[in-house]
């Protein structure tokens, strides 16, 4: 029997969201039944609805979830009913960057193709009334439901020992793993080097709180909101730069004579992405978390960068392994070095329209959508 549930419905690129019923098929191998507890609000999700990046009418989007295992299908073994889950991107598990332990550059997921059919082409979910297709397993997921059925490679267990509301937790699953993976795994910061933030939103702050448990000796937040650079230096953050002066010239001042070490942008801007680059010191080390759709270009002065030594580099979901690094940041959490309460507003699902609204705006440093 097909299981009802309530799901957040794109209707249309660039179009609302609905909640309507739907009907979860039958699960596969693969697969966990999951009740969704909660589920973040990432920008990713918003580009996907306004065609920024690739996105289909009728699909249930959704990356950041976190719930309790309801059932699991023959093939998982990872988790079982009742374990408390967060889920993160899904991966084939046997390409050469999964094996090799960088399964954000999966063969099979990379930001052309999110997801949207299982496998086999078809969809977890159809629409109740049968009247429209609708699209689900984005990143493995599609976490904007009270119900999902979850592809293994996007699950990771929750400790037992941990006490932490679900709900909190949620964000791990992308924006924060990816802010706190781009300093710790890509740019690999080294304690007491220095470390430059464009755009201290959820994925910024999360880089700033990273530079910080690296010990960097400098930390420079740079936004166009001053109430986010309070908040990023109460976070860690050593300086911080509004985004409308003379960024380049600041960052020298504080990290001569060239700039700094290492420098991650948030934004997905191409302008603040060649900023970033400028503000590069001798070897320096920026990379890119944001996403500025396909298409995007900044020139690069070849000179600068041979000269100086520079590197520019890409970062997909802070190059993590979901399974191992989401659970090192709850431990992170845990001992106070990961203030996620800092970062969050809680929305109930009803209240969607008003979570992405402020997401939109910057209100809301982080939306997540209580489903429980």
């Amino acid at each position: 029997m097909p299981r009802t549930t309530t799901a957040l419905v794109l209707t249309a690129i660039k179009g609302p969201f609905e909640l309507r019923e739907i009907h979860l098929n039958a699960i596969n191998p693969d697969e966990a039944l999951v009740e969704i507890h909660a589920s973040g609000v990432c920008h990713t999700d918003l580009s996907c609805a306004d065609g920024t990046l690739p996105g289909a009418p009728g699909a249930v989007l959704g990356h950041e979830g976190a719930g309790v295992v309801l059932e699991v299908g023959s093939a998982v073994t990872s988790v079982s009913p009742g374990d408390k889950v967060l889920l993160s991107f899904s991966h084939c598990e046997t390409c050469g960057p999964c094996v090799s332990g960088h399964p954000a550059y999966c063969y099979d997921f990379n930001p052309r193709n999110f997801g949207g059919k299982r496998p086999d082409g078809s969809s977890a979910v159809v629409e109740a009334d049968g009247t429209t297709p609708v699209f689900s397993q984005f990143f493995g997921q599609s976490s904007f439901a009270r119900h999902a059925l979850v592809h293994r490679s996007s699950l990771v267990k929750v400790p037992p020992q941990t006490n932490t509301n679900l709900a909190l937790l949620a964000p791990l699953g992308c924006g924060v793993q990816t802010g706190a993976g781009a300093v710790l795994n890509t740019l690999d910061a080294r304690e007491g080097s220095t470390l430059a933030v464009f755009g201290v939103g959820s994925v910024g702050m999360s880089a700033v709180l990273a530079g910080k448990m690296r010990r960097a000796k400098a930390i420079i937040a740079v936004d166009l909101q001053p109430a986010r650079l309070e908040l990023a230096k109460r976070l860690g953050a050593t300086h911080a730069i509004l985004g409308s002066a003379d960024v380049v010239g600041e960052i020298r001042e504080i990290c001569p004579p060239v700039g700094v070490d290492f420098a991650v942008d948030c934004t997905g801007s191409t302008a603040v992405i060649k900023t970033m680059i400028d503000a590069l010191g001798t070897r320096g080390r920026g990379a890119t978390a944001g996403a500025p759709g396909f298409g995007s270009h900044v020139n690069v002065d070849v000179m600068e960068h041979l000269t100086y030594g520079k590197e520019y580099v890409g970062c997909c979901e802070g190059d993590s392994l979901p399974s191992k690094f989401i659970p090192y940041l709850i431990e992170m959490h845990a001992k106070g070095e990961l203030p996620l309460e800092e970062l969050i507003t809680f929305y109930d699902v009803k209240d969607y329209e008003k979570a992405i609204e402020d997401s939109k705006s910057g209100k809301a440093l982080k939306a997540v959508l209580k489903w429980q």
